[in-house]
């Protein structure tokens, strides 16, 4: 059990701690080329720890008397050096002993910000860009569909995170979603594994309702008699749903009952597995997986329910006006939008959680509306912005590498847009043997090549070994390149967003 934790980097006393147990480890490695880096010391009681290159490879070095939990090889005899692996082991020691690690829940009242990072290399540009802000991050943030495409696994994505926090030195808190899951099955595997979120997918519980008027009175009659009876009371009858913009008329009821009541449901059960669980977990229930926007009565109605049903969520997400595609700034009415979000967030202020916004990645036309919307109570999920800054960064310095991804990508279109809704049309796009090598980075700057290179990822990193060996090898090469870039992508978002 952690007692207590002390940072040392910050005063004169801990930075003489840090250079004594910097001598020490210098002292002990004396044949092997050393690279510690002193502003990611952390020390509980009875254990010590640092990042470190090491003879060239990345290393966490500890010592003390936990230091036994840690897999690694014991330098300098008695020291109590321990040089070890930055692996899956270790990793799940190192959250156990220096909680800031860990993923955790971020609540209702701080503006969050997630990060998708499918290569596993992105936390630390992320991070930069993050830890100048007043947000918190959500570093492990990928879909079931983006593991699958990507084959990776939730281990691979807390490993990934838990060490960017420990490399960077970033001590601010940070949380991890099982993002857009659809079942408790799935719901009950991402929390076994350790995400601090879960963002409960409703589109597989939201029904079809019958376009007869006749039809739909009908199916609604078959509800329970004392359910119609309260929702009926309940919305029919409140006058003050006005004051927040909110209007039920029987047909409005209706048709609200019988589209969201099975979600209310399932996340009345997904809340009740949390509880049962004693987890501390941000819940997000995601209703915007629809090809129509969501109204505000709908909204409310599920909000209430939930609020009836004693469920505590920390944000909920609307399919809002306009189109939130993939890659690309937000295409609408930005006016029509602000209007829209005004009103939702009217919703949830009334309830007290955030508002969250789905396929936020480079939506810099509505930045601005939802920073003076939210006042500063927002989530919003970005994921392949920082593929793409991988890919801008690998044009600038393989051109021979992009072009075969590129071509990749090409080949591959149809089968992803089985799992991607994009507008992505190819004759807008230059054909590649007519682009001279240095302009290859410019392809980032369309959103037709944007969008293509975005949902193709997952035939570049998983079916085609050669091109994904070739990727990890140049990034690793220019990782600074790739980190710089990253980091000032996700400062643009965050400036616009008012969180500087």
């Amino acid at each position: 059990m952690v007692i207590y934790t002390w940072y040392f980097n910050d005063n004169e006393k801990g930075t003489k701690t840090v250079r004594r147990y910097v001598e020490k480890i210098e002292s002990i490695l004396t044949e092997t080329p050393l690279d510690i880096h002193e502003d990611t010391y952390a020390a509980v009681e009875g254990l010590r720890a640092i990042y470190a290159h090491v003879d060239g490879k990345e290393r966490l070095i500890v010592d003390g008397n936990k230091s036994f939990r840690f897999k690694g090889d014991i330098a300098g005899g008695k020291s109590g050096i321990r040089v070890c692996p930055m692996d899956h082991e270790n990793r799940v020691a190192l959250n156990r002993d220096f909680a800031y690690t860990a993923p955790t829940a971020l609540g209702r009242d701080v503006a969050s910000f997630g990060c998708g990072d499918r290569l596993g290399i992105a936390g630390i540009g992320q991070l930069r860009a993050i830890a100048k802000t007043k947000v918190r991050p959500v570093l492990a943030q990928q879909s079931l569909r983006e593991l699958s495409l990507t084959g990776r696994t939730y281990e691979d994505i807390l490993d990934a995170a838990s060490w960017a926090v420990f490399k960077s030195g970033y001590k601010g808190g940070y949380g991890a979603d099982g993002d857009h899951l659809k079942s408790l099955e799935e719901i009950e595997t991402a929390l076994d594994h350790g995400v601090s979120m879960i963002t409960l997918d409703c589109s597989l519980v939201l029904e079809d309702v019958p376009e007869d008027e006749k039809e739909r009175a009908g199916a609604y009659a078959q509800l329970p008699a004392d359910y119609r009876e309260r929702v009926e009371k309940e919305y029919l009858q409140d006058e003050e749903l006005r004051d927040l913009g909110i209007d039920f008329d029987q047909a409005t009821l209706e048709n609200t009952v019988l589209v969201y009541r099975k979600a209310v449901d399932l996340a009345t059960e997904v809340y009740q597995l949390i509880k049962k669980k004693r987890l501390r977990v941000d819940l997000e229930i995601s209703l915007d997986e629809t090809t129509h926007t969501t109204d505000l009565t709908a909204h409310y109605f599920v909000a209430n329910e939930l609020d009836e049903n004693l469920v505590k969520i920390n944000s909920l997400a609307p399919r809002f006006v306009g189109e939130f595609q993939k890659a690309i700034d937000y295409i609408g009415d930005v006016d029509a939008f602000q209007e829209d979000l005004r009103a939702h967030c009217k919703i949830a202020d009334h309830f007290g959680y955030k508002i969250s916004i789905h396929s936020g990645s480079d939506k810099f036309m509505a930045f601005p509306s939802i920073a003076r919307e939210t006042k500063g109570r927002f989530h919003l999920k970005t994921s392949g912005t920082s593929w793409l800054e991988a890919v801008r960064v690998i044009s600038q310095c393989d051109p021979a590498l992009y072009r075969d991804m590129h071509q990749a990508a090409l080949e591959n279109l149809d089968r992803a847009r089985a799992f991607y809704a994009v507008h992505c049309d190819t004759s807008k796009i230059r054909p590649l043997d007519e682009v001279a090598d240095e302009d290859l980075p410019k392809y980032m700057q369309e959103d037709d090549a944007r969008q293509l290179l975005h949902i193709t990822y997952g035939y570049m990193l998983k079916e085609n070994e050669e091109i994904h060996s070739r990727i990890c090898k140049v990034l690793s090469e220019h990782i600074d390149e790739y980190t710089a870039a990253l980091e000032k992508h996700i400062e643009k978002h965050l400036h616009l967003l008012d969180c500087v």
